[in-house]
Order: structure tokens, then C-alpha cells, then sequence
């Protein structure tokens, strides 16, 4: 019968090689290469195609490459097998919401404030949810939408803004010299702020890239836009599903156009604000 001290290869216990302690190769760790003396302190470790390696730096400032493997170097004397480091944890930070605001983890939704801010349709109104909608909670802000601005004076007189009551509106297209521009001159006042972006629609708010699109096309005058957008992409003509893909392709305020990004702060910080 073959006795349990002996391996499966009938090695002897006194003649079978340990396993070395492994020791994570951190920076300026002094090492010895086992095969060939060469002493140095670790530089870096990197994987190669040939696998993991270790470059050591000797005291003439000199690098030599040397391979991961078991038992193959000495740390003051003693066989060691040399490991790669553990990855650096990341650096703790307050969670942020999806428009970079610090979060509020457990935060409950603010009472509605009696101030509002109206948006021209509902994609707006859905784009703004998607990456503001943790702050308007917090700051108990409803955003409701208009269906376009042509009854916008009606709608602002209906709402009589005042003192603690500020009404605060968002317009695709807001140029001089537009309908838009002429109807937003006759409702701005101490207690109203409209504001606007530049597109013809929010869909052209988001950019591109993150649609996964060279760009918006240029869509001629006299045809709807957004078939005209969904028919150059390449897309169905279907632009409530277009209008699906765009949102779902936003995850946070980076996904968004700065000239967009900033209307939608300053009509928070104009309904928030105390008066």
C-alpha cells in the first residue's frame, strides 16, 4: 500500500517544493529575480501577450521586464511568487443625480409648490423629467406642457402669476424676430420667465452621438419635420417611436446640449428662489 505521505508521484513530504507567499508587486517593493539575480525596485505591472509582467528598475535607473511566475523572485532572501496589486478602490464621492446634482439618497418629494414651469409639448416635458425629474421632486416643482405657445398669453393670464406664484416657460425656437420671440415679449414680467433653445424640436437637444447618429438633418421648409428627420436617418416614419429611441438613448445631463442645459437651470432657480 502506498503510505499517505507520499504524493501521487511517490515524492517523499521532505523533498516536495512548498508554495511561496505571495507579495503583490506595489510600486518600489525591492525584488530580486530568482533566475538571474537582477535587483531593482517594481515600476509598474502590466499584462502583455505573452501574460502579466513586472518591470523593475535597478539603482543605475536601468528597467528590466521580468514575467509573473510562481516563485520567481526573492524578497530579502525568501522565495516569493509575485502577484499583481489590487486595483485601487475608487475614490468615494456623493452620489449624483442624473442632471449632476448632489443626490439626496431617501429624499421625499417636496409638497408642490404653487410655482410652475410649462413646457411647449410633451416630449419636453418627458426630456426633463428624465434628467431633472430627482431635483423637481426635492424642490416640489411640477412641469406641465402647453401643446404649443400660441395660447400662451391666455394660459399665463388663466394662471395669474404673483408674489410666491412664479411662472416659468420653456420654447422650442425662441429667435428673434419668430412668432415664438413676439409672443414671449408680451407674457415676461417679474413673475414670468420665458426662456427658449434654438431647435426646431427637443429631439435636436440631444446630441447626436449619443443617438448614435452622425448628426440632425437639415429638414426643408413645408415638410414635418420629424417624418423628415425619421425618413433621412434611415428610420421608420413612426415618430413616437423615434421619439422612444431618442429618450431612451439619455441617461444623464451629458446626453444633453448646453444650450438646452442651461434654460432648464434657470427656470429652476427662478421658481425656487425666494421672493
Amino acid at each position: 500500500m502506498r503510505s499517505r505521505e507520499y504524493g501521487p508521484d511517490l515524492t517523499p513530504p521532505w523533498k516536495r517544493q512548498q508554495p511561496a507567499p505571495e507579495v503583490a508587486a506595489e510600486r518600489d517593493l525591492v525584488v530580486e529575480d530568482a533566475a538571474t539575480g537582477y535587483c531593482g525596485a517594481v515600476v509598474r505591472c502590466e499584462r502583455t501577450a505573452e501574460g502579466f509582467t513586472v518591470t523593475l528598475e535597478d539603482r543605475f535607473g536601468r528597467h528590466r521586464v521580468f514575467p509573473l511566475v510562481p516563485r520567481g523572485f526573492l524578497l530579502e532572501g525568501r522565495v516569493v511568487t509575485l502577484v499583481r496589486p489590487a486595483a485601487a478602490a475608487p475614490a468615494a464621492g456623493p452620489a449624483r443625480t442624473a442632471s449632476g446634482s448632489v443626490a439626496v439618497p431617501g429624499a421625499r418629494a417636496r409638497v408642490a409648490r404653487e410655482s410652475r414651469i410649462y413646457v411647449e409639448g410633451r416630449h419636453d416635458a418627458e426630456l426633463v423629467e428624465r434628467v431633472w425629474g430627482d431635483d423637481l421632486r426635492i424642490e416640489g416643482v411640477v412641469v406641465e406642457y402647453l401643446e404649443g405657445v400660441d395660447d400662451l398669453p391666455a394660459i399665463v393670464a388663466g394662471f395669474a402669476p404673483g408674489p410666491g406664484r412664479r411662472l416659468g416657460v420653456l420654447v422650442d425656437h425662441l429667435l428673434p424676430g419668430t412668432k415664438e420671440h413676439r409672443i414671449a415679449a408680451r407674457v415676461t414680467g417679474a413673475s414670468v420667465l420665458v426662456v427658449g433653445h434654438p431647435y426646431v424640436d427637443v429631439w435636436q437637444a440631444v446630441k447626436p452621438s449619443s443617438v448614435g447618429i452622425p448628426g440632425w438633418p437639415e429638414v426643408p421648409r413645408g415638410e414635418v419635420w420629424k417624418e423628415g428627420v425619421c425618413r433621412r436617418l434611415g428610420w421608420p416614419v413612426d415618430p413616437p417611436a423615434a421619439w422612444r429611441r431618442i429618450l431612451a438613448s439619455v441617461d444623464s445631463y451629458r446626453d444633453l446640449d448646453p444650450a438646452l442645459l442651461g434654460r432648464v437651470e434657470e427656470l429652476i432657480d427662478f421658481v425656487t428662489q425666494p421672493d
